[in-house]
């Protein structure tokens, strides 16, 4: 039986651990030549090392796979490049970028300092685009491609986490962007929220093991997270469904979101209005004191 991705080139970023080290492996063990990219810092951004992506490599290489080690920060428009050259350079070509570096400062915000913000945004938003930007040079000329990229439902909001908030819900709104830019040359670009027992989930440095031990909920997801089912949410089980929208069969998927924890996967409803109130003349704003919590919050 022919493997999915048989003769295909991936990247990975932040695939030296975790969620990004199971989606290189599973990636390879469909036939993809991988480029295993990691900084090897630590989870809040700090230090660097070749070891993580180079074990990665290893294992890809002792299982019969391709792959080759990149350690550039996808936090740098130069890094991106060099991440992306590495596939060309190693390989040919790239068919499958999947963006999942990402790193963690959570702090309530009126504490969070400017270089917590930016370090967040800059690994993760700009991360994004760094990385996509030369890839879908490539795409474009090739006229086909798979971007997969990493959002979080934390982008609903989550207790000490605006960087990280901001960062993963401006991440969809790229997603539906570049899918919008790249339909016509046959490339697709999807997101996915998982929840996995990693290193960022749940942020076990950031918190008192007292706070952790609380359920994590994220109503406006429909989504509450208890700490015993963490356990159940192995990185492993992220990796299926980015193998499947990085494969030729996912062709006519893009510009979505999917939920993954554990052995669930969902898909995400699109944005719409819920409620609506009309008139033919400016509202005032004595009108909206009783109008608006009766009629666009009318399950409160």
């Amino acid at each position: 039986m022919k493997r999915l991705l048989e003769e295909k080139v991936a990247v990975v970023t932040g695939a030296g651990r975790g969620i990004g080290r199971a989606e290189a492996l599973a990636l390879a063990a469909e036939g993809a030549k991988v480029v295993v990219n990691d900084l090897g810092s630590n989870w809040d951004g700090t230090g660097s090392s070749n070891s993580p992506a180079d074990e990665v490599v290893q294992e890809i290489k002792k299982l019969g796979g391709e792959a080759a080690a990149n350690y550039d920060t996808v936090a740098t428009f130069s890094g991106g490049e060099n991440i992306i050259n590495a596939a060309i350079n190693n390989f040919g070509k790239i068919d499958i970028l999947v963006n999942n570096a990402g790193v963690l400062r959570n702090r309530m915000v009126y504490n969070l300092g400017e270089e917590d913000w930016d370090t967040v945004i800059k690994v993760h938003l700009y991360g994004h685009f760094n990385c996509t930007r030369p890839a879908c040079m490539h795409f474009r000329k090739q006229r086909s491609g798979r971007i997969i990229n990493t959002s979080s439902i934390s982008g609903l909001g989550v207790l000490g986490g605006s960087n990280y908030s901001a960062a993963k819900e401006g991440i969809l709104g790229f997603t539906r962007t570049v899918a919008l830019d790249m339909a016509k040359y046959g490339v697709t670009c999807n997101a996915i929220c998982p929840a996995a027992d990693s290193r960022l989930w749940p942020d076990k440095n950031a918190f008192a093991p007292a706070q952790m031990a609380q359920s994590i909920s994220f109503p406006m997801a429909g989504v509450t997270v208890n700490p015993e089912d963490v356990a159940k949410f192995l990185p492993e089980s992220v990796a299926p469904i980015v193998v499947y929208l990085a494969s030729d069969a996912s062709a006519d998927i893009t510009g979505k979101t999917f939920w993954v924890a554990g052995n669930e996967i969902g898909i995400f409803r699109e944005r719409e209005i819920k409620y609506r109130i009309n008139k033919d003349s400016i509202w005032n704003p004595a009108e909206l004191v009783d109008l608006v919590p009766k009629e666009l919050f009318k399950e409160s």
